[in-house]
């Protein structure tokens, strides 16, 4: 009974890897146990916040795990190819952050729009993207998420309202708040507005261009949620030095704001749940600071332990690793067995192995493709109007037409 049971999770949970995400249950049953969380909220300019605990149950947690260890094996995988010369340019991985990524999407619906940094291939995955997708894109292959074209630093998925990376640091926000209002001008007063999200780093945190957008939305109430992903350096340098308020949660100051355990995914999915629901009820923005650790340097070329010791780095993996939280809670509470978890992780394993090997073998893009995208109606034509001037060689490539 058990075997069929954890086959038919099992095969449910794969589905979820490709689509990406294991979707939040609207209250609890019978089957769900509650968690409580060993770190509570913390409040800024809100009278009451989301509850200290949380409710789940097997299937959730086993679609989290397998979900959160796909996004880090993807990255190590990153992590090899990079070094193996066979991703190029730049590259920011997110391994250590899966629970933030993962929480976010359990906790919004589609309809809300999410944009976030150069840091996103896990974003990416959770938001309807498949790992040959995010690998084909960083080999600038053919079977990439934007055909090739984006690299690391700029996926997209406008069917899922994923509006992709930044490279330019806190650039995001701006647009993340006009995302905020273009929800709040089209909708037709039926339930709750869909939010925004603008995810950025604590590097990010004290950008002009995002107090300004955050004042715009204070001012207008837009459903947008300033979501800062604070993992304690940005670049190589400390919060310490280079934040003169690093509760970063506080700095919207009239705006609302919560601080949360980012390395605790029930936690996130518990907080999101409730940002979605302010900024849905028209109350206006909120600021969210989701406290979590990066493993790997700021990019490819930081090797990451010259502003931090490797104790530091290995006592966060020890005792906050996002992943071995999962784990420790299924089998804690029974709710799968070692084997079971294993098996997971062989699977994956597998299955990026070999979306490894098919990114590879997908090749570069066509080159009318270079021409493509720059230019449409709205209706799927990509051809050039006349008041547009492009070389005759482009315009024979996108239209198919001898010059």
């Amino acid at each position: 009974m058990l075997l069929r049971h954890s086959a038919a999770v099992l095969g449910r949970a794969r589905k979820t890897t490709s689509t990406v995400a294991s979707r939040a249950f609207s209250a609890s049953s019978s089957d769900d146990i509650k968690f409580d969380f060993a770190q509570s909220f913390k409040l800024h300019q809100l009278e009451e916040g989301p509850e200290n605990f949380g409710y789940t149950n097997r299937e959730e947690l086993l679609g989290f795990y397998r979900l959160m260890y796909t996004m880090r094996r993807m990255e190590i995988t990153c992590d090899n190819e990079y070094k193996a010369r066979n991703i190029r340019g730049f590259c920011h991985l997110y391994d250590g952050q899966e629970a933030v990524a993962t929480g976010v999407e359990a906790a919004l619906d589609r309809t809300d729009s999410w944009i976030t940094s150069y840091r996103n291939h896990c974003t990416m995955l959770a938001r309807g993207g498949t790992v040959l997708q995010v690998l084909g894109e960083l080999f600038g292959t053919a079977s990439g998420a934007v055909n090739g074209k984006g690299g690391s630093m700029h996926f997209y998925n406008k069917k899922e309202n994923f509006y992709g990376g930044q490279g330019i640091v806190g650039a995001q926000v701006p647009v993340g708040v006009g995302l905020a209002f273009s929800s709040k001008y089209n909708h037709k007063g039926d339930g709750l507005m869909p939010c925004s999200i603008s995810m950025y780093g604590d590097g990010a945190a004290n950008q002009g261009q995002i107090w300004e957008a955050a004042n715009m939305a204070a001012l207008w109430k837009l459903p947008a949620i300033f979501c800062i992903e604070n993992n304690h350096y940005g670049m190589g340098t400390s919060i310490e030095r280079s934040s003169s308020n690093y509760e970063y949660y506080t700095m919207g100051n009239k705006i609302p704001g919560i601080w949360c355990d980012g390395n605790d995914v029930l936690a996130v999915r518990e907080c999101t749940r409730f940002l979605k629901k302010w900024c849905g009820e028209g109350k206006g923005p909120i600021y969210v600071e989701m406290s979590t650790y990066r493993y790997h340097g700021h990019s490819m070329s930081d090797p990451g332990v010259t502003y931090r010791n490797r104790d530091e780095i290995s006592q966060m993996r020890a005792s906050r690793d996002p992943i071995e939280s999962v784990k420790k809670r299924l089998l804690e509470h029974n709710l799968a067995t070692v084997e079971e978890i294993k098996e997971i992780e062989k699977e994956v394993r597998a299955e990026v192995v070999k979306a490894t090997k098919e990114a590879k073998a997908s090749g570069r893009p066509d080159e009318a493709t270079a021409f493509q995208d720059v230019y449409t109606d709205g209706k799927g034509n990509n051809e050039f109007p006349p008041f547009i001037r492009f070389p005759d060689y482009a315009k024979s490539l996108v239209n198919g037409k001898p010059q």
